[in-house]
């Protein structure tokens, strides 16, 4: 019913499974979560993604480098290379890649030019692109336009209205996290109302910005459907009909919809 578009499997806290991914996943299956994208922020998370992906029926992942990672693990990013790497069936997008200037201002050209290589990779693949911004929306939307990239998610999203219609015009989704179920995100709420149903989606990125009433502890993908009970609530409707628009939308977008 429920589906994590954004979870980094590699990366969660797996002390209470006694380390184990598969029991991680058995939770999250129980609390009605039928998808998982994990997510690469290293040019190598592929390594260990695709092994529990090979493990998993119902999950996918993603492979390129997060634009707070070294400089040189983001030349390494190739067009070739990561157009390679996105061969494979359970691969699902490129990323997530884009621009952060809150965390790293010393490398802003190489930010950018690893963000175009991800768009580039991402048309040759006909596989969407997961897009990262923070401090960064002019340029982020700059490059979107510019490199006529069609087929993405902005994901984690806090930005203003102004943004979400921006991406929206250029075919993108718009990604909920945990965030949005905080109590001082009415903003973002606000922002949610807006979005077409049709183009939202949802996602924990765990193991970060656990939702309410987890907030502050290690998140992982069983929360997601708090997330879409925050939505819910915006929208007027029950989670579970949000689980289903926003399952039914990611299998729109890994199709080019």
């Amino acid at each position: 019913m429920f589906t994590d578009t954004h979870c980094h499997l590699n990366m969660l806290d797996l002390t209470p499974y006694d380390g184990s991914i598969d029991e991680a996943l058995a939770q999250a299956r129980q609390a009605g979560v039928t998808k998982f994208m994990g997510i690469s922020v290293n040019i190598d998370d592929h390594i260990v993604l695709s092994q529990i992906a090979d493990n998993h029926e119902d999950v996918g992942y993603s492979v390129g480098v997060h634009p707070c990672e070294d400089p040189e693990v983001m030349r390494k990013a190739s067009v070739d290379y990561l157009v390679e790497l996105g061969q494979g069936k359970k691969v699902w997008a490129l990323g997530e890649t884009g621009l952060d200037y809150y965390h790293s201002q010393d490398f802003i050209s190489e930010q950018k030019a690893c963000f175009i290589r991800h768009i580039e990779a991402s048309k040759i693949l006909k596989k969407p692109v997961v897009v990262h911004t923070r401090a960064a929306r002019k340029d982020t939307l700059d490059i979107i336009r510019h490199e006529k990239s069609e087929h993405g998610i902005l994901h984690c999203f806090t930005e203003d209205l102004d943004t979400a219609k921006a991406v929206l015009d250029c075919g993108y989704y718009v990604s909920f996290s945990g965030i949005v179920s905080f109590k001082n995100a009415q903003d973002l709420r606000d922002v949610a109302k807006h979005i077409p149903l049709d183009r939202l989606l949802i996602e924990t990125d765990s193991p970060y910005l656990a939702p309410v009433p987890y907030r502050g502890k290690s998140n992982e993908p069983k929360y997601v459907p708090y997330v879409a009970k925050a939505l819910a609530e915006v929208y007027g409707c029950t989670r579970e009909e949000i689980g289903e628009i926003t399952s039914r939308n990611f299998e729109n977008l890994l199709k080019g919809i």
